[in-house]
C-alpha cells in the first residue's frame, strides 16, 4: 500500500520545519515541502541528509505569487494531505509592504486552492490563518472564541482575514475538505527574529557573547499574549487533518499561559547570567501604528473535537528559544544584526 503523501507549503519556516520533524517521527508519510529558490534552508539543516538522499523528504520549488509554479508543485506532490503554511508572516513588515502581503497571503492562497481543486480534489487541507484576524478585541470578549468579530490591526491581519475566508469559501463552494485555523502566539526554537520574544532572546544571547551592549531594544511591552510551544502547535495541525476532519470547520488553537510581552521579556532576562547588567530601551521603529493587544484564546471547540491539549510548559518553551539563539550566536554571531 502506498504511503500517504503530504504537501507542506512553507516547509523552511519555524512551523513547517517542526511539522516535518513531527511527521518524520510519528508517521510513515512522504513529505513534499514547497519553498522558494531563495528560501533560507537553516531550519532544515538537521534533515539535510534525508533530503539529499530523498529519504521521505522532497523539496519542490514554488512561489505563492507564481500560478504556474504552484500548479507544478501540486502535480508533482499529488498530496493526500496539505498544510498551507507559507505566507508573508511578519505583522510589522506588512506596514511597509502591504500590497506584497496581500498578494502573497490572499491571492497566494487562491492559487494554492485552485491548483488543488484541479489536481488533488480529494486532499484534506489545512489553511493557516492567524489569531491576528481578531485584532483589537474588547476585554469583555475574552477569551476569544471562533465567533468573535474580526477587527484586524495590520495589513498582515487583513490579509489573514482574506486567507481565512478564502479557505472557508472553497470548502463550501467546491466541496473541498478544508479546515482553517487561527493559531495564537506560538514560539520556540527556530522562531524568526522579527517576532518580539525571539528578538529578545537573540539580543540576550548577543549580550552574553559581548557582541552588543547590555541593552535590549523593544517595542510595545503591554500587549497581552497567550503562549504555546511550536511543537504542540504542529501536533495540533496533524490532529486537525487526521481526527474526524470536517470540511469548512474553523478553529482557534493556542496555549494556556497568558502574560504581557513585558513579562516574557523579564522571564528571558531572568535566565541570563548577565541579568543584573541588562537594561531595556524602547525603540520607536519596533512599534506598530496599532496593535492587537489582547490575544487570549478559547480553544474549547478544537480540544473537544480532537482531544488535543498543549503539554510543553511555558518555561521550557522560552528556555529552548534562548538556547537556540545562544547556539546560533556562538557559531554565527558576527553575521547577525540586532533587528
Amino acid at each position: 500500500m502506498a504511503r500517504p503523501r503530504v504537501l507542506i507549503t512553507g516547509i523552511t519556516g519555524m512551523v513547517g520545519s517542526h511539522l516535518a520533524d513531527f511527521l518524520l517521527a510519528e508517521t510513515d508519510w512522504e513529505i513534499y515541502g514547497m519553498c522558494r529558490w531563495r528560501s533560507p534552508m537553516d531550519n532544515l539543516g538537521h534533515i539535510a541528509g534525508r533530503i539529499n538522499a530523498k529519504d521521505r523528504v522532497f523539496l519542490l520549488y514554488g512561489d505563492l505569487r507564481d500560478t504556474m509554479s504552484i500548479r507544478d508543485v501540486v502535480v508533482k506532490a499529488k498530496p493526500d494531505y496539505v498544510f498551507h503554511l507559507a505566507a508573508q508572516s511578519f505583522p510589522r513588515t506588512s506596514f511597509d509592504a502591504p500590497l506584497d502581503t496581500m498578494d502573497t497571503n490572499i491571492q497566494g492562497t487562491v492559487r494554492v486552492l485552485d491548483a488543488l481543486r484541479e489536481h488533488a480534489p480529494k486532499a484534506i487541507i489545512h489553511v493557516c490563518a492567524s489569531s491576528e484576524v481578531f485584532g483589537r478585541v474588547p476585554k469583555e470578549k475574552l477569551p476569544i472564541d471562533e465567533e468573535c468579530s474580526f477587527h484586524p490591526a495590520s495589513p498582515y491581519a487583513i490579509s489573514k482575514v482574506g486567507t481565512d475566508l478564502v479557505g472557508r469559501f472553497y470548502a463550501e463552494a467546491y466541496g473541498m475538505t478544508i479546515m482553517t485555523t487561527r493559531m495564537f502566539t506560538h514560539t520556540g526554537p527556530r522562531r524568526g527574529d522579527v517576532f518580539a520574544e525571539s528578538t529578545f532572546a537573540k539580543q540576550i544571547a548577543m549580550i552574553e557573547k559581548k557582541l552588543i551592549p547590555p541593552v535590549v531594544k523593544v517595542g510595545n511591552l503591554q500587549s497581552l499574549r497567550t503562549i504555546a510551544d511550536v511543537r504542540d502547535a504542529v501536533k495540533a495541525y496533524y490532529m486537525l487533518v487526521t481526527v474526524k476532519p470536517v470540511a469548512g470547520a474553523y478553529y482557534n488553537i493556542g496555549g494556556t499561559h497568558s502574560m504581557t510581552v513585558e513579562d516574557i521579556l523579564k522571564t528571558l532576562i531572568s535566565y541570563s547570567p548577565r541579568k543584573s547588567e541588562i537594561t531595556v530601551e524602547i525603540d520607536p521603529d519596533r512599534l506598530r501604528p496599532i496593535d492587537a493587544d489582547l490575544q487570549v484564546p478559547n480553544t474549547a471547540k478544537f480540544e473537544a473535537h480532537t482531544g488535543w491539549k498543549p503539554t510543553i510548559p511555558y518555561d521550557k518553551t522560552l528556555r529552548d528559544l534562548l538556547d537556540y539563539w545562544r547556539e546560533r550566536i556562538a557559531t554565527e554571531g558576527d553575521r547577525f544584526l540586532t533587528r
